[in-house]
């Protein structure tokens, strides 16, 4: 009898942290779509969300899993409903996210204290704009211009007129895509220590 009340509250267990995930992964779709801003420092195509932080609270209630699975089901979503980019968008998003939330997950998984969320938050956030420098330069970047017909220069010239420092792909990285990924990891860190306190009950219901 234990064994079967064992394994129906672990199958109930389970059915709650899907529901979870699929709700937290529409929050992440709605972020991604109807609340993103560009800033005025970074070139027009570097648009700032928050879409990420829906998954960062999933790996830290449920585990590295659970923001996967968000990162998953929020660019499905949004490659089905408001795909611009032939997919090119909706997987370095995938990308970003898994690389910035996965090692936040991980860390505060090994040990669940503030602390600990604060370092896998930075490692994360490290991870992602060291990652995601490579993924531009060598995969993202060129990909983009070929599927929108444009010469690279193109988008080096949308980095140099708000940056002067920016002259080729090397330096639209260095002084565009990196800093972008710093401030986005560290504007997520501070609404997450804002908020988890708060919202963990429901996370672990």
């Amino acid at each position: 009898m234990n064994v079967l009340n064992n394994s129906k509250a672990e199958s109930l267990r389970e059915t709650r942290n899907l529901t979870k995930v699929a709700v937290l992964g529409v929050m992440a779709f709605l972020l991604m779509t109807y609340l993103e801003f560009p800033l005025p420092m970074f070139p027009a195509f570097l648009k700032m969300d928050l879409s990420d932080l829906p998954a960062l609270l999933a790996g830290f209630g449920m585990g590295p899993w659970a923001a996967v699975l968000v990162e998953i089901i929020k660019n499905i979503l949004h490659a089905i409903f408001k795909n611009q980019t032939a997919f090119v968008g909706e997987i370095a998003n995938f990308l970003t996210g898994v690389l910035f939330v996965v090692p936040a997950a991980v860390v505060y998984a090994a040990r669940k204290t503030k602390a600990n969320a604060i370092m896998g938050m930075v490692l994360g956030t490290l991870i992602m704009a060291v990652g995601m420098a490579l993924a531009n330069y060598y995969i993202f970047l060129p990909l983009y211009a070929k599927v929108f017909n444009m010469p690279l220069d193109a988008i080096v010239s949308m980095g140099s007129s708000v940056n002067g420092r920016i002259v080729d792909l090397k330096t639209l990285v260095v002084y565009s895509i990196v800093p972008f990924n710093i401030l986005k990891g560290a504007i997520i860190m501070a609404i997450t220590l804002l908020i988890y306190k708060k919202i963990s009950p429901l996370l672990h219901m």
